[in-house]
């Protein structure tokens, strides 16, 4: 029993990590089971000037659909799916959702759920919490960038 214990553990772990991380050159933050990118919510939606004005997200829904870097993510329409699935790069969040404050503070990769975001020189950044999107607001959030950005850079190299 001992040995099939052990066993399946050791058999477990390298699947548990191969599904979070495996087939992505760049770990997206996404939910466990389903690979819903950012919690579902529309990430080209961000850059309207709706949702900058009431600093709103909008959520997805699973009508529209776009299969990138192995996550599926949502959108409120097709309009918005077109827009990303034409140019994921411009659309994407930076460090793939992953909490930018969290990087620059070099506690490595955290998820967000989308709520919790702002639009720096035209790029989507999202936290984990409130406290860290206020850090960047009210820091010198270019210099946060860099670290986050050194951060990233060597999680991602190969």
């Amino acid at each position: 029993m001992v040995v099939n214990k052990w066993l399946k553990r050791s058999i477990f772990l390298p699947l548990l990590f191969a599904a979070t991380w495996g087939y992505a050159d760049e770990p997206v933050s996404k939910s466990f089971f389903g690979d819903k990118a950012i919690n579902g919510y529309d990430t080209a939606a961000y850059h309207s000037q709706q949702a900058i004005t009431q600093h709103k997200a909008v959520k997805g829904n699973s009508d529209y659909i776009v299969k990138w870097k192995g996550a599926n993510w949502h959108f409120h329409s097709a309009e918005s799916a077109k827009k990303f699935r034409e140019d994921p790069t411009q659309y994407s969040p930076a460090y793939n959702g992953h909490c930018a404050n969290a990087l620059s503070l070099d506690e490595g990769l955290i998820k967000t759920d989308g709520t919790h975001w702002e639009i720096f020189e035209k790029k989507l950044y999202l936290f984990y919490a409130a406290r860290g999107r206020d850090r960047w607001l009210s820091g010198n959030w270019k210099a946060y960038k860099k670290v986050a950005d050194a951060e990233w850079q060597r999680i991602t190299e190969h």
